[in-house]
């Protein structure tokens, strides 16, 4: 009702977003991530979705369907559908996307030992409106679907393993949402894993979030780097890049920019400096380092987009120093980025951590592959083939 005149002739995941449905693109990942079988639990307008997916062979993934009334929730739908569930299932609601890695989302449910998991976005930056609070051993203590309770921090989102043994604890009729049926009384047993995580995910849910969907779903090109020993040569250990003049490029770095540039990237900087909290330069001394850098790529032919950089020192315990993913994750809200498509070039073994915490494809550069290298590489292939 809420999406309407959108809905007006389609059901709110066939709305489309780079010319073709929301739900294409949610098909698309997950059959991309080795899923076989898709059990589409329909109820509004389904024929509009069966005809357009079929049988599911166009995307490589068999899909089925179960239709239901309109008016069925949840739980009546899984009921039907029951003697068509595998014994373990994920369930997905399909007004959210979420970049899922299934190995890792299997390897965290195998470790938390729970019978169920769903996933929670951490929700640091305030994207929506809590409604649970995750134990520090990894369970969901309470799910308030009224958003009410003490203490909530975090958004579930679906993306939920459920064994099928547990919808035996729907009410008789099933009329009720899953997550409400469920989810409180697997939370006040303990019995109820959750998969935490910083990186936004995209809805078709309601009309403000429409824009913010169709710029992750553009799927612009980017690429994120380290800047010393990846731009510039990296001080000795302990020392710093203090000023402009102290700034020395490696060779082909502009290159590459200019070449990034011209093939349609953004390009995204960050970088750890810790001198700043060490009294070694001030914030206003890495802005002016910066500046150069900017000017520099944008004199030849490149550009930089943002940079971000952590301040702190080494024992402050924040979260954005690398081999933390702060600064990625923050560069994923602020340019809507599929992290799991976005490339990050680092030089030395922190990067490499930073980047696996995020999800993101890692290009090492070393002794045998410069910047330029890898730019090339990439720009030669597609992200794809790199991952």
């Amino acid at each position: 009702m809420r999406m309407r005149p959108l809905t007006d002739d389609r059901p709110k995941p066939m709305i489309e977003f780079g010319g073709k449905p929301f739900l294409a693109h949610m098909v698309e990942m997950l059959a991309a991530q080795g899923f076989e079988r898709i059990l589409m639990l329909l109820g509004y307008l389904p024929e509009v979705i069966q005809d357009h997916f079929g049988d599911g062979a166009a995307y490589g993934v068999g899909i089925e369907y179960s239709v239901s009334s309109v008016d069925d929730l949840t739980g009546r739908r899984l009921q039907i559908a029951e003697d068509r569930l595998d014994p373990l299932f994920l369930l997905l609601y399909c007004d959210n996307y979420w970049p899922i890695d299934r190995e890792r989302h299997w390897q965290r449910y195998r470790e938390i030992g729970a019978p169920a998991m769903v996933t929670v976005y951490a929700n640091h930056d305030g994207y929506s409106r809590d409604n649970v609070r995750v134990s520090a051993d990894g369970r969901l203590e309470v799910f308030d679907r009224s958003r009410t309770a003490p203490n909530l921090a975090g958004v579930e989102i679906s993306y939920a393993f459920l064994p099928k043994e547990l919808l035996a604890y729907l009410p008789a009729d099933g009329d009720e949402l899953v997550e409400q049926a469920l989810y409180p009384r697997l939370a006040a047993d303990g019995q109820l894993g959750a998969f935490v995580s910083e990186h936004r995910y995209y809805s078709v849910g309601s009309m403000h979030r429409l824009p913010l969907t169709e710029a992750f779903l553009a799927r612009q090109p980017t690429i994120v780097l380290d800047r010393d020993g990846v731009l510039n040569q990296r001080p000795p250990r302990a020392e710093y890049v203090r000023t402009p003049s102290e700034f020395r490029w490696l060779d082909g770095s502009l290159e590459a920019l200019a070449r990034l540039r011209a093939g349609g990237y953004r390009v995204i900087v960050v970088s750890n400096q810790a001198g700043v909290n060490r009294g070694a330069m001030t914030l206003a001394d890495v802005e002016a380092v910066h500046e150069r850098l900017r000017a520099d790529a944008a004199q030849a032919g490149g550009s930089i987009d943002a940079i971000y950089f952590c301040p702190h020192d080494w024992d402050e315990g924040c979260s954005c120093r690398k081999p933390k993913p702060g600064m990625l994750y923050q560069a994923q809200h602020d340019f809507q980025l599929d992290l799991t498509r976005t490339p990050f070039v680092g030089d030395d073994e922190r990067d490499g951590e930073a980047a696996q915490a995020a999800n993101m494809p890692y290009l090492a550069v070393d002794a045998g592959h410069s910047l330029l290298d890898r730019v090339n590489a990439l720009l030669d292939s597609s992200i794809h083939s790199i991952v």
